[in-house]
C-alpha cells in the first residue's frame, strides 16, 4: 500500500523525530527481514532521511566525523506494509526487521516495521536505476521524462496499468491511480498513448506567448492534465498530514476513506488489470479491457454518499492516515487501521 506520499511522510517522520537523538552501537537485524546486516558501529550517530518516489534513504552519521567510521547508507522498499515506528527498545512491535538504538537510558529503536515481508533495504545510496523522476520532488523532470519517451512500448499498454511502472511514474501506485484517473474521467483502460499524446497539444496552448503568466497559472488550476495530478494528489495527501498533529483529531482510519474519491469507494466499479490488479473507477472501463471480465461494483450502504463527479481539490481535505507520524495513534483507532491495511493488501496494492 505505501506509495509516494507515504514514503515522503516516513522521511519527514525520521528527521523530525530522530533529529535530535542520538544513536549508538551496531544495527540490529531480525533473522528473516529481506536485507543485509548493516556492518555499521558507532558511539554516537545521527540518523536523516530522503524519500524519492516508492524509496527512502537512510544515512547514519557519526557525530565525529574525524574519529567515527564513515557514514553509511541504507535505500529501502516498503513492499506492501512497511513503515518505520519509534519506540521503547524494550516494547518492540512484531515484525521490527531492522532496528537503530539511542543512547538514552532507557534507550528507544527506531523500527523498520513490515509484517508482510515485502519490502527490503540494500546498502548504499544508489537509487534503483530503473526508477524514473519523483512524480512529487522531481515533478518537472518527471514530466519531461513521460513526453519524451511516448514511443516506448510502455505506452501502448492500457493508461492504468502504465501509470504503475515506475521508470515514468516514480511513486504512483493502485490508490493513487484510481483517484488521478477518476478526477480526470479517463477511462483506465484508454490507451496510454492516446491519453499522454493529447498533452502535447495542450502543452504548447499553455505556452502560448500572447497569455498572460496570471491566465497561464489560472489555465493550469483550472484544466490540470494527468501528469498534473500525478504530483498535485499525492501533494494532496502530503500536506493534509499537517491536520494530524492536532489532538482533537483522532479518527485517522475514517479521515482517509473521506479522502478517497474512486477508489474502495461504494458504488465504484473494479476490474482485474493484466498484471492482477484491481483497479477502481465510474464509469465504462475503455476499449483495452480485459475480456472475459465484468466489473463488479462495491456495495452501496443504504445512505450512499457517492461521489458522482470529481469534486474541486479543497483546502479541507481529511488527512492521509500515516503510520510514521509523531503522534501515536489512539488505541481505539488501532482495529480501524488494522482494518485497513488487511483491505488494501487482499488488493495487493
Amino acid at each position: 500500500m505505501p506509495e509516494c506520499p507515504e514514503l515522503h511522510l516516513a522521511g519527514r517522520f525520521i528527521n523530525q523525530a530522530c533529529g535530535a537523538l542520538v544513536f549508538a552501537g551496531g544495527v540490529e537485524r531480525s533473522a528473516v527481514g529481506r536485507g543485509p546486516e548493516v556492518p555499521f558501529r558507532s558511539e554516537a550517530y545521527g540518523i536523516s532521511a530522503l524519500a524519492r518516489g516508492k524509496e527512502l534513504r537512510l544515512t547514519l552519521s557519526a557525530l565525529d566525523a574525524a574519529g567515527g567510521p564513515p557514514a553509511q547508507d541504507l535505500v529501502f522498499r516498503f513492499g506492501m506494509s512497511g513503515s518505520f515506528r519509534l519506540c521503547p527498545a524494550a516494547e518492540l512491535p512484531r515484525h521490527a526487521h531492522l532496528r537503530f538504538l539511542t543512547r538514552e537510558r532507557p534507550p528507544r529503536a527506531l523500527c523498520f516495521v513490515d509484517p508482510r515481508r515485502f519490502g527490503s533495504w540494500r546498502l548504499g545510496d544508489a537509487w534503483q536505476p530503473e526508477r524514473g523522476p519523483c512524480v512529487v520532488s522531481e515533478y518537472q523532470a518527471f514530466r519531461e521524462n513521460v513526453l519524451k519517451n511516448l514511443d516506448d512500448r510502455a505506452f501502448d499498454k492500457p493508461i492504468c496499468e502504465a501509470l504503475l511502472n515506475q521508470k515514468y511514474f516514480n511513486g504512483i501506485g493502485n490508490y493513487l491511480r484510481a483517484e488521478i484517473l477518476f478526477r480526470l474521467k479517463i477511462p483506465p483502460f484508454e490507451k496510454a498513448r492516446t491519453v499522454l499524446e493529447a498533452l502535447k497539444e495542450q502543452e504548447q496552448r499553455k505556452k502560448d506567448p500572447s497569455l498572460t503568466l496570471s491566465k497561464k497559472v489560472r489555465l493550469r488550476q483550472e484544466n490540470p492534465d494527468l501528469l498534473e495530478l500525478c504530483h498535485t494528489v499525492p501533494m494532496e495527501v502530503i500536506m493534509a498530514e499537517k491536520q494530524l498533529s492536532d489532538p482533537e483529531h483522532s479518527d485517522n482510519y475514517a479521515a482517509f476513506k473521506n479522502w478517497l474519491q474512486c477508489y474502495l469507494v461504494p458504488g465504484m466499479s473494479s476490474l482485474r488489470d493484466r498484471s492482477g490488479r484491481t483497479i477502481w473507477f465510474q464509469g465504462e472501463p475503455g476499449p483495452m479491457a480485459p475480456k472475459g471480465q465484468r466489473p463488479r461494483k462495491a456495495p452501496c450502504k443504504k445512505s450512499p454518499q457517492l461521489k458522482a463527479e470529481p469534486e474541486a481539490l479543497s483546502p479541507k481535505v481529511q488527512p492521509m492516515l500515516c503510520e510514521c507520524h509523531l503522534l501515536p495513534p489512539p488505541e481505539g483507532h488501532l482495529r480501524g487501521q488494522e482494518e485497513l491495511r488487511q483491505v488494501l493488501a487482499t488488493d495487493q496494492g
